[in-house]
């Protein structure tokens, strides 16, 4: 029986304290602690609250050794793209801005008058999306020019996070490849790149660690506030990165999709694929572990039933939701799930309305109605990268593994299996903190790799096979 890991999953929405030991050829999790995680507006933007973010992770902490599963290790993971400067002392330097605020509107352009989005594209291998830390940056830098000028140094905020822990600040590889400014060969920072946004080179540090790099032990007042020590490592500190190391993929060419607040949908790859055919789908290409590339597409994902159910004053739950749009399967209409215009509306719903109007799509006659046509639409948007994927790596996908807590939403699978036509297995559920554990094992030599680590997960979780249907079968009923 091994020693405990701690795995600190923190997703735009909310965070989990996850402890894992391993028992036999099995993993054994242990929730500890759940919170929630929104963003504040600070200073006229929308930004994160990283104070009560590390309140939370100590709080997690003490709740582990309150239970006795004192963890020998523990590693973060987080959402991508967004940072925080910290000056010499330690100290930060202005907010913790979030991706999805508006600042970085503009920034695209401006960055093309230095640098082609198809050399930048070639260069970083990274989607253009407006969140991408580079744009961050320029934003930074235009608002606020002092806080670059300072040499302040930026850590991505699971390593922020790590860094009050230990003391030891290092970006790590996964996460560095969300921000448009890692080369996507040599995995050092692009030093064109940061000429042509006008970012100081020194702000990024040395060169990014790869993922299961241990910092060092908590620092003695934070081993004292918790109860105990362990050692901090940085995991595959990107969550996506973690979640698709963690999927126990079948035979043949599956793709795998991590659902969540995103929905990221590739393959794992031994080199990136940097062509204008690529650049033109919207594929990234990021780092995964052991120098993995995930070529994989952004899809706004359940952010979108996130946001109405909180218009809707959370009057039913996501499983409710799934349920509710069964019933409205006579409405056919679809819109674009992927187009940033739903990154941060003023209200979605109204958002979803305008769209389906302006494609002469006529109005939902009620909540299921709506429901349906969100849960389609994203099957839809899977059905597209699906097709493009295939087309892009000259691999026909054969099957669609979907993991993350996405893969709960049974009417979404299905609709998944029939817009596709492909076999979706679903699970596991903790994909990302299983991932995240996993390397930690793997850095304390506890188990001996990614083949023993999807074996042993393969073992520990039970997983939900959905078949496409006959077009018939799928017809609404009248």
């Amino acid at each position: 029986m091994g020693s405990y890991a701690l795995a600190i999953d923190l997703g735009a929405s909310g965070g989990r304290h996850i402890v894992g030991r391993i028992e036999g050829d099995q993993i054994a999790l242990t929730e500890v602690y759940r919170f929630q995680n929104d963003m504040v507006q600070r200073n006229d933007h929308l930004c994160w609250d990283r104070d009560a973010l590390f309140a939370h992770i100590l709080v997690g902490m003490k709740k582990c050794a309150e239970l006795g599963m004192v963890p020998a290790t523990v590693g973060i993971d987080t959402w991508g793209v967004d940072y925080t400067l910290m000056n010499e002392d330690g100290n930060p330097v202005g907010d913790s801005v979030a991706y999805r605020d508006a600042r970085t509107e503009g920034m695209p352009a401006r960055l093309d008058a230095s640098i082609s989005p198809r050399k930048l594209y070639a260069a970083t291998g990274v989607a253009r999306q407006s969140y991408n830390t580079v744009y961050q940056l320029m934003a930074e830098n235009l608002a606020h020019p002092r806080n670059l000028a300072e040499n302040p140094r930026l850590l991505f905020t699971p390593s922020y996070l790590s860094y009050r822990l230990c003391g030891i600040a290092r970006n790590e590889y996964s996460m560095a490849s969300t921000s448009g400014l890692l080369n996507a060969r040599t995995c050092g920072w692009n030093r064109a790149v940061l000429s042509a946004a006008g970012i100081p080179a020194n702000v990024l540090g040395g060169k990014p660690v790869p993922s299961g790099t241990p910092l060092g032990f908590l620092s003695p007042d934070i081993a004292e506030a918790v109860g105990f020590s362990c050692k901090v490592v940085l995991t595959t500190s990107h969550d996506t990165a973690g979640a698709y190391l963690a999927t126990p993929v079948s035979a043949g060419n599956p793709a795998i999709l991590s659902s969540g607040t995103w929905s990221l949908l590739g393959m794992e790859l031994d080199r990136p694929i940097t062509t204008e055919a690529a650049r033109r789908a919207g594929f990234t290409n990021e780092k995964g572990y052991n120098a993995k590339v995930l070529f994989i597409r952004n899809i706004t994902g359940l952010w979108i039933l996130q946001a109405i159910c909180r218009e809707w004053n959370r009057r039913l739950s996501y499983a409710e939701m799934a349920e509710t749009a069964l019933g409205g399967k006579d409405y056919q209409p679809i819109f674009d799930a992927s187009d940033e215009r739903f990154l941060s509306p003023a209200c979605m719903s109204a958002e979803i309305l305008a769209a389906l109007s302006q494609s002469g799509a006529p109005t939902p006659a009620n909540d299921a109605q709506l429901l349906y046509c969100i849960h389609h639409s994203l099957a839809c948007c899977y059905q597209v990268a699906v097709d493009h994927l295939s087309r892009l790596t000259g691999r026909p996908v054969t099957a669609i593994h979907v993991v993350g807590g996405g893969c709960q939403n049974r009417t979404l699978n299905q609709l998944t299996a029939d817009c596709t036509g492909l076999t979706v297995y679903a699970g596991p559920v903790e994909a990302t903190a299983l991932g995240n554990l996993a390397v930690q094992w793997i850095a304390e030599k506890q188990i001996d790799g990614v083949t023993q680590a999807r074996r042993i997960i393969q073992n520990s979780v039970q997983r939900e096979v959905y078949s496409p249907r006959p077009t018939a079968d799928r017809e609404p009923s009248v």
